[in-house]
């Protein structure tokens, strides 16, 4: 398998990694979390990074943990349908490719971020939770499942295969 750095991966994608931060910060000024600092980009692990208030239901929770797989996988679809609105040799084209791909290539929250989901699960569990809280467990599991798959590229033929969906590879 051929490997990169994650450093390096981060640098080539930095508009994906802006994005991810931006998703987590969109999600607490939408559920009303306060945050007290971001970092949509620096050099180092982890590449960004949002520090904000506890949420104090498993809703703040589950969405500021899970904006960025709603929100850069939007933005790979947008981007990647306004590559294929343009000449496959332009530059905009390119631009617009770069950013759909590194995009989709940060939309999966981190093992920390459905972590947090697992947790404020089985706190709403033991008050009496849904069905839904119990749902959270399957999908740490995906999620964790796609962050170990990076090492084979997942999140590259993730973000390829949403480009392509809206027409965006020529």
């Amino acid at each position: 398998m051929f490997f990169i750095p994650g450093w390096l991966i981060s640098m080539l994608t930095f508009p994906g990694v802006i994005i991810h931060e931006w998703s987590h910060k969109k999600f607490c000024d939408w559920m009303g979390v306060k945050v007290s600092k971001v970092v949509y980009f620096r050099f180092g692990n982890p590449a960004g990074y949002v520090l904000h208030e506890e949420p104090a239901t498993y809703k703040q929770t589950f969405y500021i943990s899970t904006g960025p797989l709603i929100l850069n996988t939007t933005m790979t679809f947008l981007f990647g349908y306004f590559a294929s609105q343009t000449y496959f040799d332009s530059t905009l084209y390119w631009l617009f490719l770069w950013i759909a791909i590194s995009s989709g290539m940060h939309a999966f929250p981190s093992d920390h971020d459905g972590k947090h989901i697992v947790s404020k699960s089985k706190e709403s569990i033991k008050n009496g939770g849904t069905v839904i809280h119990y749902l959270a467990y399957p999908f740490y599991w995906l999620l964790w499942t796609a962050n170990k798959l990076r090492f084979f590229w997942f999140d590259l033929i993730y973000a390829v295969m949403l480009v392509y969906a809206v027409g965006g590879l020529q």
